[in-house]
């Protein structure tokens, strides 16, 4: 399913173990190839910020290949950083 990433904008992002995360604030991409690499996310008050990359504005760094699945949410896998 092909979808604009600004439909995508705004929607819930939550762990594939249902922890809401917060909502998609925009895409991180590579110019050079094209590839999405990251979503930022704005963070949902639940969420400890410090356990994850953030960028200057607070927002959640998650990589994109992480992503499992859109519909009403976006699905995504945590993986743990060294």
């Amino acid at each position: 399913m092909k979808q604009f990433a600004t439909e995508l904008k705004g929607k819930t992002v939550m762990t594939d173990d249902g922890q809401i995360l917060g909502t998609l604030a925009g895409l991180i991409m590579d110019t050079r190839t094209g590839k999405i690499e990251s979503m930022v996310v704005n963070p949902a008050e639940s969420v400890e910020t410090r356990l994850f990359k953030t960028d200057p504005q607070g927002r959640l760094v998650l990589g994109f290949k992480t992503m499992q699945a859109v519909k009403d949410v976006i699905v995504t896998q945590i993986v743990e950083t060294a």
